[in-house]
């Protein structure tokens, strides 16, 4: 059986008797590969790759998402490059594709993606058993949502510039699932458009939401912008609300927490 992946790629399930040597370039998807039971298999990470912690301390770095180490990468003979759409650079990838047999290409785009995400990682690497299991448990934290409040929200991801996300993002998808709809920035059409405060923005939006990453967001932060704009905003968990894998279970189980507070 062939697993495809989100470049149209087929991966055939790897032989057991040869372990795969994988390289993640995608954080939330190697706290999905340690959490599928792949972790002996993982030879290299990125820094940004910190779930889970006790795990991921002894797998090598090789530099972030963008910022690949090459040459140390080779080093480590990678049979498996698993890398994302959004996080990872094509020429970068390309240029890994030069020497690693197999590059799997994910691109999750809203939340029930993660299902074919668990699925097919599970395929390829033997452990569609433990893939089902999330699938089940992924489920019944997205059964168990509550219909939210509709809410206008701006979900800022940075500052100087301020950034924000568009629509077309996973990370809208997630909010949409308690009917909180991410604002566009007026005459943007990138995924994730710089804008600059205004009235026009302001009259559109219900309610700011800070990221706690990849920004660093603090409550100092949104108290500030609070009196600056004269709207609610609120600081909240970039992990919960970004991260695809394995970590959007508890991501739902966020979202629900958000809608009772809100």
């Amino acid at each position: 059986m062939l697993f495809i992946d989100s470049a149209g790629v087929a991966h055939a399930a790897v032989d057991p008797a040869h372990p795969p040597r994988i390289v993640c370039l995608v954080p939330s998807i190697t706290e999905l590969l340690c959490d599928l039971g792949l972790a002996s298999w993982l030879v290299g990470r990125t820094g940004f790759c910190i779930h889970p912690a006790e795990t991921v301390r002894t797998i090598a770095k090789v530099g972030g998402t963008k910022d690949v180490n090459t040459k140390k990468i080779r080093s480590l003979a990678p049979t498996h490059l698993i890398v994302n759409i959004d996080e990872n650079e094509k020429p970068t990838v390309d240029a890994l594709a030069q020497f690693i047999p197999h590059v799997v290409v994910t691109h999750p785009l809203a939340p029930v993606d993660n299902l074919a995400l668990y699925r097919m990682l599970g395929g390829i690497f033997g452990c569609s058993e433990r893939a089902e299991a999330l699938c089940t448990q992924f489920e019944a934290a997205a059964a168990a949502l509550g219909a939210g409040r509709p809410q206008r929200v701006l979900y800022c991801i940075w500052k100087d510039p301020w950034m924000t996300v568009s629509a077309d993002t996973y990370i809208a998808r997630m909010l949409a699932r308690i009917d909180w709809v991410q604002v566009a920035v007026p005459g943007s059409v990138q995924r994730y458009p710089a804008f600059d405060w205004s009235d026009q923005l302001n009259d559109g939006i219900d309610l700011v939401l800070l990221s706690s990453e990849p920004y660093r967001f603090s409550e100092a932060h949104a108290d500030s912008l609070e009196r600056q704009i004269g709207k609610p905003v609120l600081l909240v968990d970039g992990e919960m609300l970004s991260w695809y894998g394995s970590r959007a279970i508890a991501g739902m189980r966020y979202l629900e927490q958000l809608r009772r507070e809100a």
